[in-house]
């Protein structure tokens, strides 16, 4: 089983990157579409917009927040259904989360990574 890894959109590609996910609903600010290499956008895993503006404006710590993510990727379909893509790709080659967020301790991709190697068994990578 291979790693499923977490990579700042605006840090240079590597080729063992893997597979490639882009795991923000918005676009990145200041990346040019043709210069993003990503594989899957598959915006139906992330938070929903409610939830991220209420930690985003400071109205929720991130434990909240965490909790309340956890919630609504336990109860989609879409995100069962990503999960898993995510463990047939681990397969093979890596997975890498890609997310815009400069905090990089306390974010949504470090809430579904964790939620994504609990799913697959997979292991946790750089």
């Amino acid at each position: 089983m291979h790693e499923i890894r977490l990579k700042r959109v605006y840090e240079v590609p590597s080729p063992d990157d893997g597979v490639r996910v882009l795991v923000d609903r918005l676009w990145p600010r200041g990346i040019r579409k043709a210069d993003l290499p990503y594989d899957a956008w598959p915006k139906e895993i992330t938070p929903s917009p409610e939830l991220r503006k209420l930690y985003h404006r400071g109205e929720m710590p991130f434990a909240g927040f965490r909790e309340g993510y956890a919630e609504e990727l336990e109860a989609s379909e879409g995100t069962a259904a990503f999960a898993e893509r995510c463990r047939k790709w681990l397969e093979t080659q890596d997975v890498t989360l890609l997310y815009a967020a400069k905090n990089q301790q306390e974010n949504h991709a470090q809430v579904l990574a964790a939620w994504l190697r609990q799913k697959s068994g997979a292991e946790g990578g750089a």
